[in-house]
């Protein structure tokens, strides 16, 4: 049996693909949305917005930070997060990009 090639993508692809990943589920959308409503926030003020339980808020928030689009900041107990705007304009010329070739 043959094995495939080993395919080397361009960091651009890899990035593009962990933000599309990130962006693959409506809570982690929702999330987005109230965080770019607002400058900065904890965990709890976006259960209080979401029907989202706690648990699951802080998963969606920890697979938005491992894809860079978000950053938190430890203020014991808590952490407060916010966009990261760097990353955001990163992977929104991405998609524009992506979009622009498929049209």
């Amino acid at each position: 049996m043959s094995h495939p090639k080993s395919i080397n993508y361009k960091e651009d692809e890899i990035n593009l693909a962990r933000y599309a990943k990130a962006l693959g589920h409506p809570a982690r959308i929702a999330i987005l949305k109230f965080l770019a409503s607002t400058d900065t926030c904890f965990c709890g003020e976006i259960v209080d917005e979401l029907p989202i339980a706690q648990a699951t808020v802080s998963q969606h928030l920890k697979e938005l930070k491992n894809a860079g689009l978000i950053r938190g900041s430890i203020e014991p107990p808590k952490v407060r997060y916010c966009i990261d705007p760097e990353n955001w304009k990163k992977s929104s010329r991405f998609f524009e990009d992506l979009f622009k070739k498929l049209i």
